[in-house]
C-alpha cells in the first residue's frame, strides 16, 4: 500500500513528476517555440503520428483514395510528440489543443483538428463512409462520438497506469481496467448481431474505434492482452480481424509510424511511397 497521498490546497505544477511524457506534459497551452509546418503539393496536409487517434485519419484518407477519390491526395508529415513538435507555433496555428491529429485543407483554407471532427468532415466533403439515411448516418454518429467520449479512459486511464506511469498502482490500474473492460463488453454485444459497429455498412464509426479497440484485442496497444482478457470479447476479435485484412487499413495504420514491429512509413506523399515502405 503506497503512502496517502493529501493534495495541496492549490495545485502548483512539479516538471519533475515522472512517467514517459512528464518532458513534455505542461499546465498552459500555446507555443514554446517557433516551427513553421512543412508543405507538400496535395490538396489535404496531414499533420500527425501513429498513435491510435492518428491512425484513424489515415485510414479514412487511404479507404477515400481506394473508393477512387482522388482529390483526398494527402501529405503525411511526421509530428514527435516526445520531442514536443506539437507546441511549435505552426502547428498550434492549427491545433490550439496542441493534440495531433491535426488536417489542413488546401483547396478552402479549412483547419480541422480533434480526430473525431477530421473524419466527420472528410466524410461529407467527400460524401463517402457515412450515410445520407437520417438513421444509419445517427447510428454512425453514435458510435464515433461513443469512441470519442470512451477513449480516454482507455489511453489516458487505463494504458497510462498500467504501461507509461513510472510505477504501477493497484487502485488506479484496477479501476482503468475495469472501465476498459466494460467499454470492450459494449462493443462486443453490439457486434455479436452487426457486422460493422453501426450496422451492414462500414462507416467512420469502424475507423475511429478499430484503432483503439480493435490494437487491444489484436495485442497492438499497452502489451495487455492477456491481462484484459481479450479473447473472450470474440466479436470485438472477428471484428478487428476483418478490418485488419483491408488493403485500406493496413496502408492507414503504416502511416507517420516510426517504432515498432511491422511496416512503417514515417511520412507519405504519394501512393508510390508504398513500394519503399520499412518493415
Amino acid at each position: 500500500m503506497t503512502s496517502p497521498y493529501t493534495p495541496p490546497k492549490v495545485w502548483t505544477w512539479d516538471a519533475a513528476n515522472g512517467g514517459q511524457f512528464a518532458s513534455i506534459n505542461r499546465p498552459i497551452s500555446g507555443a514554446t517555440h517557433e516551427k513553421p509546418l512543412p508543405k507538400g503539393k496535395q490538396p489535404l496536409q496531414l499533420y500527425s503520428l501513429a498513435t491510435p487517434n492518428g491512425v484513424k485519419v489515415t485510414i479514412m484518407l487511404e479507404e477515400l483514395l481506394a473508393l477512387g477519390k482522388t482529390n483526398a491526395e494527402y501529405d503525411a508529415w511526421l509530428i514527435s510528440i516526445k520531442d514536443g513538435d506539437q507546441f511549435g507555433s505552426g502547428f498550434v496555428e492549427i491545433n490550439p489543443n496542441s493534440k495531433i491529429p491535426a488536417l489542413l485543407d488546401t483547396t478552402n483554407g479549412s483547419r480541422v483538428f480533434e480526430s473525431g471532427a477530421i473524419l466527420l468532415y472528410l466524410a461529407e466533403k467527400f460524401g463517402a463512409f457515412l450515410s445520407s439515411e437520417p438513421a444509419k448516418r445517427t447510428e454512425a454518429l453514435n458510435w464515433l462520438f461513443w469512441q470519442m467520449g470512451s477513449a480516454p479512459f482507455v489511453g489516458g486511464g487505463f494504458g497510462h497506469f498500467y504501461a507509461y506511469a513510472p510505477e504501477k498502482y493497484e487502485y488506479p490500474i484496477n479501476r482503468y481496467a475495469m472501465e476498459a473492460k466494460r467499454q470492450l463488453d459494449v462493443l462486443d454485444k453490439q457486434l455479436a448481431n452487426n457486422e460493422f459497429v453501426a450496422g451492414d455498412e462500414y462507416s467512420i464509426a469502424d475507423m475511429a474505434i478499430w484503432p483503439w479497440y480493435g490494437g487491444l484485442v489484436l495485442g497492438r496497444l499497452y502489451d495487455a492482452a492477456e491481462f484484459l482478457d481479450v479473447a473472450s470479447y470474440k466479436h470485438v476479435l472477428r471484428w478487428a480481424k476483418q478490418l485488419d485484412q483491408r488493403p485500406a487499413v493496413q496502408r492507414g495504420y503504416s502511416v507517420n509510424r516510426n517504432w515498432g514491429d511491422g511496416p512503417q512509413l514515417p511520412e507519405r506523399h504519394s501512393s508510390a511511397d508504398f513500394d519503399n515502405i520499412r518493415g
